[in-house]
């Protein structure tokens, strides 16, 4: 139990932190399109962001109560990486940034799933509901950018090299 309970600080402590540099990079990314005919776009990728600060703070308060915070070194990181790919976002394509979105929002996926395994085995189970509603939105998130890229000529390189291709519309 006591093995899993650490698994579960330090896989939140991970989330908490990607959560951070998720939300500054959809900031970038929907702030990028303010000349797109997008506006849908523009909306659902703000809404997004909203459900990445509402994720960091669930997984904040999670961490407090369980008697942890944040790595300090891990949130310089992704604090930097998540400005940097917001950035990139009004000077580059669009193929990349979302590419890369849906792979994030995959792997949030996973982190999630394991954390509420690892959470009923070590006798955290009030955190499962949290955790898969967590799940729950972050597979949404990656629905989202999958669809907006599933019939794009560079996915099949993409997938090939990077490893993540869009699941199939719900």
């Amino acid at each position: 139990m006591a093995t899993d309970r650490a698994f579960v600080v330090a896989v939140l402590q991970a989330a908490y932190s990607g959560e951070l540099a998720a939300a500054h990079a959809y900031r970038g990314h929907w702030r990028s399109l303010w000349r797109s005919r997008r506006a849908d776009a523009r909306a659902e990728i703000r809404r997004i962001e909203a459900e990445e600060w509402h994720h960091r703070r669930m997984v904040g308060e999670i961490l407090a109560e369980l008697g942890h915070g944040p790595q300090r070194w891990r949130e310089a990181l992704m604090w930097s990486i998540g400005r940097f790919f917001g950035g990139l976002c009004f000077v580059g394509g669009w193929f990349g940034p979302v590419y890369a979105a849906g792979r994030l929002e995959a792997a949030n996926v996973g982190q999630y799933e394991q954390a509420a395994h690892h959470a009923a085995r070590a006798g955290l189970g009030r955190y499962v509901p949290q955790l898969e509603e967590m799940v729950a939105t972050e597979a949404r998130h990656e629905r989202y950018f999958g669809s907006l890229i599933v019939h794009h000529p560079l996915l099949p390189v993409a997938a090939r090299v990077l490893g993540w291709r869009p699941p199939p519309a719900a």
